[in-house]
């Protein structure tokens, strides 16, 4: 700046017709002021610039973050997890069976019978349950595992008869040639089917959630009179 202004002096000592006298020291103000406004807009240019790109980058980026990794992002963002958290979850299916299966009663097992009866005779029996003695000529009676002898309500009561039962709420399933009637007799559950000239009758415990009409039907089919 110092050589711009020996110039300046140099050049003003030689006057110009119609000109008027130069003022070095105004001219050399107004060049910093210039200079100074040149260097001021190449600095906000290049702000701008760093920023524009910067913006790009970061778009661009986010771009890839969404269009690559998006079930990953989801899976285990921040935000995703607390909504998570904050919701409250509803048992699935599963579970839900998960939950029944818990507290529903045990399932009734029929497994293979070897020990012969009386003129009822049936190839199942509930797993564990055991023939009351002394067996009668025309009926059997089956008492459940851990319930005493004396309980007749807790009793599977199997007998022979001539004529069939009236029962109440009836429910008739044809199977194997042969019909199945369920029902109930003075508010307990029976079933009866007819077996050559003779009709087949169980009746069920007084409580009896593991029975349902699949088993007794299956338990009556394997069953035989003589």
């Amino acid at each position: 700046m110092d050589e711009v202004k020996k110039l300046l002096t140099q050049f003003a000592d030689q006057s110009v017709d119609g000109l008027p006298p130069a003022d070095v020291d105004a001219d050399v103000a107004r060049g910093r002021r210039a200079l100074f406004r040149i260097r001021a807009r190449r600095r906000t240019t290049g702000v701008l610039c760093i920023a524009a790109v910067s913006t790009a980058v970061f778009a661009f980026g986010n771009q890839l973050k969404w269009w690559g990794g998006a079930d990953k992002e989801v899976a285990t963002g921040g935000s995703a997890a607390a909504g998570a958290s904050a919701t409250p979850s509803t048992p699935t299916p599963s579970q839900a069976e998960e939950t029944i299966s818990t507290f529903s009663s045990p399932a009734l097992e029929l497994v293979a019978n070897t020990k012969p009866w009386s003129s009822v005779a049936c190839t199942l029996v509930p797993q564990g349950w055991t023939p009351q003695t002394p067996i009668a000529t025309d009926r059997a009676v089956l008492t459940p595992p851990s319930v005493r002898t004396s309980d007749e309500d807790a009793k599977l009561v199997l007998r022979s008869a001539a004529d069939a039962q009236t029962l109440l709420s009836v429910r008739v399933t044809q199977a194997g040639g042969k019909f199945f009637h369920i029902g109930t007799v003075a508010g307990r559950e029976v079933g009866q089917v007819k077996l050559g000239e003779r009709w087949l009758v169980v009746q069920l415990p007084t409580q009896h959630p593991e029975w349902d009409d699949a088993s007794l039907q299956r338990f009556m089919a394997s069953c035989s009179l003589s």
